[in-house]
């Protein structure tokens, strides 16, 4: 359970990393933080592998980088979406 917890918040405070680098507010707040940080971490582990330290399961460097793009790409999709609406 302590586990879980603390995936948590690693993946929240990754997705809040990758939305203060891009200088985009993550939509729904602290659970869209934590699902962004989640889907950033399979992502870049599965494309980039495992690299750099690991905490609580998170490879840092992978997942910040997966973070990034799925943070990216759902802006991206959001503004092309909100324009051609």
């Amino acid at each position: 359970m302590i586990h879980f917890l603390f995936s948590l918040i690693v993946g929240g405070v990754l997705g809040f990393i990758a939305g203060a680098v891009l200088n985009e507010d993550v939509p729904g707040g602290v659970s869209g933080n934590v699902i962004i940080g989640f889907l950033g971490s399979w992502l870049g582990e599965f494309v980039l592998g495992e690299l750099g330290p690991a905490i609580s399961g998170f490879y840092l460097i992978p997942s910040l980088i997966g973070a990034l793009v799925c943070l990216g790409l759902y802006s991206f999709m959001a503004d092309y979406l909100r324009r051609h609406r």
